[in-house]
This record gives structure tokens, C-alpha cells and sequence, in this order.
């Protein structure tokens, strides 16, 4: 009889443990509220804050308020003495270039562009070598049998097609191969691990769509170019060639000569991160991502940025409020829980990018996830007006469907629609390479990138407060917390597929 009783009192204090736990939750949840969430983001993008361009004061202001914020909550900083990460950046302006090749000189802007700012060096008759599409694939290779060491390695852009009119890589749809900066940034790589001094990449769109860009920035009309201070990828040269020139290019054993000097002034700006320790397994981190900037100010004008990415900021912020209430309660994540504020994200995802390539502040290898919150608080014109209560999920089952199944389980607090079109590596809109997530993902680390759409104010002085959708807009918010709470808390690590 004292065993069945026992029994039973273990049970029910169990039962009251469970209970409790499942009060926190909720309890931590529903402190997530509206009218907090609209005091945060009419703060954070009101003209104080001067649209937070990369750089600016108002940027600074902005880093200032998020460090407080952190602060005030009580919730440690991931490095011991400051909650800053230092980003090295640098502006670029038109590189002092001149370039020749078996006798022919070619003209900057009319012919080709230098698509890196980097390094200072003269190549003095060095020979060049016809690589194809410049492609180094499990299931395709231009590399076989070709020594390009030493050599400049010219390549076509994109990826062949082959007598079905099928790609080599992906069948009827197009690769990473063809895929803007991504493919830029592969066959760079590719040229650079085979021995290649230099790489020359011969495609219309490419030289267009940069073309543009760059000579927009170089004439004091835009923004100046900008790149992580002193990044690898800056050090190996890739230019960018009309196609007119596609037939004299593509032979073998051509002679160039190419004086590069890089004009560029360095400064820095500021990652900001913080974190909740992890209970049980310390160790292991889930890191929620969100960019801090938006644009300088242009023609006088103040481009708020209260979407794009205050909804991201601030939901951070909220959902940070949200573990911190939970610890309070006596409820703490079993794995650490890392609040990351991500600058220059405008300029190239240059903050995201060197918090996973030069400066991680928790090891990688035990980055369980990634969630990424970027444009969130209003809704995608091609959806209509009927149905607000949605979501874009990217990426949730790209690398893990462990992370793909807890962001549905979350869902049944939010009661969203998930919606998926957009998560498709090769969907053509490249939202999947466009946010900050993308540097997690490509170091294999799983990744969600939670979004509501684009619209006729992105990137406009009309991306203001009063125009976030906040009932759904909380509910994603409510969506990132539970999906962050049960990464954080299950009894094992997700599994990469």
C-alpha cells in the first residue's frame, strides 16, 4: 500500500512539474503583445535613427539601444567585455586599373569590371586558359584534365545544357552554378583551389547587373560600393567581361597584362550579440539572426526601414523579453539561446558574413540552427488582401527536417498558414541566398528564414510603422519564439539530413 502511494505522489508531482513547465510557456508567450511591439518599432524606426545607413550616426544609436535593451533585461552579452563585434568594412570607389590582352587593350565600364576591390597587384604576360562554364561538379567538370595552375582561367557564365535541353547538375532546373553572386562566388573558389591566378567571367547579365550598379556608385550618385575589410574572397581577382568579346576570349593561350590598385577607405561597424545560457546542454547554441541597418538617407528623404528590418529587430528583441520573463519563472533553455543583431546586411549580408567566416563568437560546429528574421510585418501584394494570417518559410527543410517538423509543431500556437513557395534554392527570386541566413546555411548549419513578402515601399521613405500589419505580424513573432523554444529545449540535437 505505501509503494502505491507512492506511486501515485510521484505521478501527480510529475503531473503538477509538467503543468507548470507548461504554464511558463505559455505564460512566457503571451508576453508577447502588440502594443509592445508597436512602442519598440515606431522607436527604433523613427527619424532618430536616421534610416541606421552603414555607416552613420544613426546606425550608432540604433547599436546603442539594442545594447540597453540587453542590458535592462539582464541578459549577458556573448563576449565577456563588450556586447560589440567589430566588423572590418571597407568603401570602394573605381579601382585604378588598365588591362591588355595579346596586344588588345580593353576599357573599364565599356568592356569589363572589376567584380572584387582587390588585391594590388600587376600580372606581367600571363597566360590564360579556356575553362567552359568554369564549373567543378560531382555530377559535372570542367576541370578534368586541365591545368590552369598559374594561369587566368576564363569561363562562361552560367551552366551548359545538354541534348535534351536538360542541365547537367539539376535537370530542367537551373543550379547554384547560375545563380547571380552565388555563382560569382563558386567559380571563384573553384579557379582559386585549382591554382588559378585570376579568374575572367564572360556573361551578359553578370556585366550588366554590375555594370550598372558599380558605375551608379562610382558616380557620387549612390552609395559607394562596400566589402568586408581585408576578406579572402577580395584577394583572388574576378572580372567581368561582355559577351562581345566572347568569341577572342575563349581562346587558349592568350597574353594579359593587368595593372590593379584598389581606392578604398576602411572603418568599421558593429555586430551586436547576446545570450541566454543553456541550462543542460551550455554547449549548443540556437541563434536567432536579424539585421540592424537599412539605408542612409537620399535626396533629403529618411528611409525608416520600420519593415525592412525593424519587424526583424524587434521581434528579436520581443522574443528575447519572452526566455528572459521564462528564466525569470524558474524555466531556462536546456541549450544556450544567442541573440544576434547583424550589420551591413544592405551592403552585401557583409555582418552575417563575418560573424560565420572570420569571427564566430560560439563554435560553429555546435550551432544546432538558425532562425532569421527579415522583413515580417507586412504582406506580399500577389497574395491579395483576403488571407493576412500567413507566413514565407524558407529553408526549414533544406538541411534538417527535424527543424522543418518543429517549426509546424510550433505553428499550433500561432495558426498560421506556412507557406513554401519561395523555399526552393533554385527559386528565381534567390530569396533563399538573400538574407543573413544564407552564411549560417552555407556552412551547414540548418536554417529558417521567416519573411512576409516585398512591396511597393521596400526600399522607400513609405516603409514606416503605421503600415506593419501587427496582429499577423505578431503571430510570426509568437511562431519564432516556439519554434527557438523547442530547438532549445528537446532532449537531442536536431539531425542534419
Amino acid at each position: 500500500m505505501k509503494i502505491k502511494i507512492f506511486v501515485t505522489f510521484f505521478f501527480l508531482l510529475f503531473e503538477f512539474f509538467l503543468l507548470g513547465q507548461e504554464k511558463i510557456l505559455m505564460d512566457a508567450s503571451n508576453s508577447i503583445k502588440i502594443d509592445e511591439l508597436k512602442e519598440k518599432l515606431y522607436k527604433y524606426s523613427s527619424d532618430e535613427f536616421e534610416g541606421r545607413g552603414t555607416p552613420s550616426k544613426g546606425q550608432e544609436l540604433a547599436v546603442k539601444y539594442l545594447v540597453n535593451h540587453y542590458k535592462n533585461l539582464g541578459i549577458p552579452s556573448v563576449k565577456r567585455d563588450s556586447y560589440l563585434q567589430a566588423v572590418p568594412l571597407q568603401l570602394e570607389d573605381k579601382p585604378k586599373i588598365s588591362l591588355s590582352i595579346s596586344g588588345q587593350k580593353f576599357l573599364y565600364y565599356q568592356d569589363y569590371i572589376s567584380y572584387a576591390n582587390g588585391p594590388d597587384k600587376n600580372y606581367n604576360s600571363v597566360e590564360t586558359i579556356f575553362a567552359g562554364y568554369g564549373i567543378d561538379d560531382e555530377n559535372y567538370s570542367d576541370y578534368s584534365n586541365l591545368d590552369v595552375k598559374g594561369k587566368i582561367v576564363v569561363a562562361l557564365g552560367g551552366e551548359p545544357l545538354d541534348e535534351n535541353e536538360n542541365y547537367f547538375i539539376n535537370g530542367k532546373d537551373k543550379s547554384k552554378w547560375s545563380n547571380s553572386r552565388e555563382e560569382i562566388s563558386l567559380k571563384r573558389s573553384t579557379a582559386k583551389n585549382n591554382g588559378a591566378l585570376a579568374l575572367i567571367i564572360i556573361d551578359d547579365y553578370l556585366y550588366r547587373r554590375y555594370k550598372s550598379r558599380f558605375e551608379y556608385s562610382d558616380s557620387g550618385r549612390g552609395e559607394k560600393r562596400m566589402a568586408l575589410g581585408n576578406d579572402e574572397e577580395n584577394n583572388f581577382q574576378v572580372l567581368l567581361f561582355s559577351e562581345k568579346h566572347k568569341n577572342f576570349l575563349s581562346k587558349d593561350g592568350l597574353n594579359l597584362n593587368l595593372s590593379f590598385k584598389k581606392n578604398v577607405e576602411s572603418f568599421t561597424a558593429d555586430n551586436v550579440a547576446a545570450i541566454i545560457k543553456g541550462s543542460e546542454f551550455p554547449n549548443e547554441y540556437v541563434i536567432l539572426t536579424a539585421h540592424l541597418d537599412h539605408v542612409i538617407p537620399r535626396n533629403g528623404e529618411i528611409y525608416n526601414g520600420a519593415d525592412d528590418n525593424g519587424s526583424g529587430t524587434v521581434a528579436m528583441l520581443e522574443i528575447a523579453e519572452s526566455f528572459a520573463l521564462a528564466k525569470q519563472l524558474g524555466k531556462e533553455p536546456k541549450r544556450s539561446i544567442v541573440f544576434l543583431h547583424v550589420t551591413a546586411e544592405e551592403r552585401g549580408l557583409l555582418g552575417s558574413k563575418y560573424y560565420t567566416d572570420y569571427e564566430p563568437l560560439v563554435p560553429l560546429k555546435q550551432t544546432v540552427a538558425n532562425l532569421n528574421m527579415d522583413m515580417m510585418g507586412r504582406a506580399d501584394p500577389e497574395r491579395g488582401i483576403r488571407n493576412l494570417n500567413y507566413v514565407y518559410i524558407i529553408g526549414s527543410d533544406i538541411l534538417s527536417d527535424d527543424l522543418h517538423n518543429i517549426n509546424l509543431e510550433a505553428n499550433n500556437f500561432a495558426n498560421l498558414e506556412l507557406d513554401f513557395r519561395y523555399n526552393d534554392i533554385n527559386d528565381p527570386n534567390q530569396f533563399y541566398y538573400r538574407s543573413d541566413h544564407f552564411h549560417f546555411v552555407k556552412n551547414n548549419i540548418p536554417a529558417i528564414f521567416y519573411f512576409s513578402g516585398t512591396h511597393e515601399d521596400y526600399h522607400q521613405p513609405g516603409d514606416t510603422a503605421d503600415k506593419i500589419l501587427y496582429e499577423p505580424y505578431s503571430k510570426r513573432v509568437k511562431l519564432i519564439f516556439h519554434t527557438a523554444w523547442g530547438l532549445a529545449n528537446r532532449d537531442e540535437r536536431i539531425k542534419l539530413k
